[in-house]
């Protein structure tokens, strides 16, 4: 019966590092790019050997600038690839040439092994093993398939039990590690009483998947483990079936079919090259290839992210007319969330979506409030000249073209746009508001002649009681402002994209079309 492990997933805060590190320097094929079936706006990436084989996958959830998990007992603690015997020093040479953080080699269970630490500061294991590939990589010294993986228990003699249910036995054991065996791959159950708990986020590995040979056995699986609390019922993620359960001591374990195996909806020539969606998403496929954050593979072209005050993304379209489109969130979104809106708007516009750096009970913010209507001044203040350094930092970093660039924001970040063209003259020159209102309390005086706005409120909106005050502000500077109410709550409606549509397209920044 087959056994062993299907792939094993992570996460990662960064996807170019990310590319750059499992498809460049360690070499594996990118042979998938999706929206998460758990949450379709979720980047997740498969690489693998040639075929994509089960047993050589490893996957990334992305969390693009996510919160850190911390390592800790009831987790997946570290990968390990299986490379070469003789292409340990080679590995050795290719990590210190990439400045890749490296240690051994060290013997462990009569291997020789190195680890390494990727951008994520995950531990990644090569093992001297000349297991051969399933479909080799053309790169000769590329891992050939998993070796391992280890994880942390602080029940590790009931951890081992569980796995004999996945077709692992006993194997040797060395210190604090017992080795449980597969037909292909081993597990190291660590003893990790004592340790700290694991926490979810970034750098840390989410779970591992043991193969199931087909559906028949994955749902005699799922009866055999009915009484364990939290088992799910069998999933469809397209590429494979598959149940999720945890261990006695809390690591994470998917059990996942071979088949149909991931040329299902791709040839196995250009498997990786096409982004995409779950069926059940299918009708807002289009936002979501907008939302989800790009890349370039090795060989690709890249574009340099710059260190600005700002978390923020970009999303370059195929054709691009040269205008720039910043976005602003509102309360809870962050810098992906404007994006469908401001692609439909104009989709020939880069897009820079920024993110908020005040958060309230988790969410995102531009700045802090004391209640629903009432504003901590001071950090208007700070966020707004905060924002005009990004700005500045992002033109002359990114080269954007200042006669051709836009502001849209929403809502909290709709009211932080304002404050600036009240604080700061000059530097947001064409805006469009949306649901916004006055967050200043003393606003200042100074010549805003040169900037046009288009605010766009709503007829039902709560809020809506504070937005003539931003706009007789605006205008008492002498603003070119134009105002519209929609018959419209604080929500955003497809009249709001028709009428910011038809307003870019009389601007300068776009006068050039």
């Amino acid at each position: 019966m087959t056994t062993g492990i299907h792939h094993v997933t992570g996460i990662t805060a960064n996807v170019q590092a990310n590319v750059d590190f499992y498809a460049g320097f360690l070499g594996l094929r990118l042979v998938k790019r999706t929206g998460g079936y758990e949450d379709a706006e979720q980047l997740h990436l498969f690489y693998g050997d040639a075929a994509g084989s089960p047993g050589s996958l490893v996957s990334f959830l992305v969390w693009e600038n996510g919160g850190r998990g911390r390592v800790g007992h009831g987790q997946v603690a570290e990968i390990g690839f299986a490379v070469p015997t003789a292409s340990i020093g080679d590995w050795i040479t290719r990590a210190m040439d990439a400045r890749v953080q490296v240690e051994g080699p060290k013997r462990e269970f009569g291997e020789t092994v190195l680890r390494l630490k990727d951008p994520d500061n995950l531990t990644i294991k090569l093992v001297g093993s000349d297991r051969p590939a399933v479909a080799p990589l053309h790169d000769p010294i590329a891992p050939t398939r998993l070796h391992s993986v280890a994880v942390l228990s602080e029940k590790p003699i009931e951890t081992a039990e569980f796995l004999t249910r996945f077709g692992y036995q006993d194997g040797p054991a060395e210190g604090a590690v017992q080795r449980m065996i597969s037909d292909n791959d081993v597990i190291d159950v660590r003893d990790a009483a004592g340790f700290v708990p694991s926490v979810p986020g970034a750098g840390i590995l989410d779970h591992v998947a043991f193969r199931a040979p087909d559906a028949d056995v994955l749902r005699q699986m799922r009866l055999n483990l009915k009484e364990i609390d939290g088992i799910t019922n069998v999933h469809d993620r397209k590429y494979f079936l598959s149940l999720y359960v945890r261990e006695p001591a809390g690591t994470l374990i998917e059990y996942a079919t071979d088949a149909p195996g991931v040329t299902v909806d791709e040839p196995l020539v250009q498997l990786g090259q096409t982004l995409f969606v779950p069926e059940r998403d299918a009708d807002r496929a289009h936002d979501l290839k907008v939302m989800l954050p790009q890349f370039a593979l090795p060989g690709e072209e890249k574009f340099p992210v710059r260190d600005l005050p700002f978390i923020h993304r970009f999303h370059r379209p195929e054709d691009p007319d040269g205008s720039t489109i910043i976005l602003l969130h509102g309360t809870g979104g962050d810098e992906s969330d404007l994006m469908p809106l401001a692609h439909r708007i104009n989709p020939r516009s880069t897009l820079l979506g920024v993110r908020g750096r005040s958060t309230e009970e988790g969410i995102n913010r531009w700045f802090r409030r004391f209640d629903a209507v009432t504003y901590d001044q001071g950090d208007i203040r700070a966020e707004a000249k905060a924002f005009v350094a990004f700005i500045d930092g992002a033109v002359s970093g990114y080269g954007l073209d200042v006669d051709r660039l836009s502001f849209l924001g929403y809502s909290n970040g709709a009211n932080l746009l304002g404050a600036v063209m009240q604080l700061h003259f000059g530097v947001v020159r064409q805006a469009v508001l949306l649901r916004s209102v006055q967050a200043l309390e003393e606003p200042e005086e100074g010549d805003a002649t040169d900037t046009r706005v288009l605010m766009l409120n709503g007829a039902d909106d709560p809020f809506g009681q504070m937005a003539p005050a931003l706009e007789q502000a605006l205008r008492a500077n002498g603003a070119r402002l134009e105002s519209r109410t929609l018959a419209a709550g604080h929500e955003l409606t497809s009249e709001d994209v028709e009428i910011a549509q038809g307003w870019l397209r009389n601007t300068p920044a776009f006068a050039s079309d």
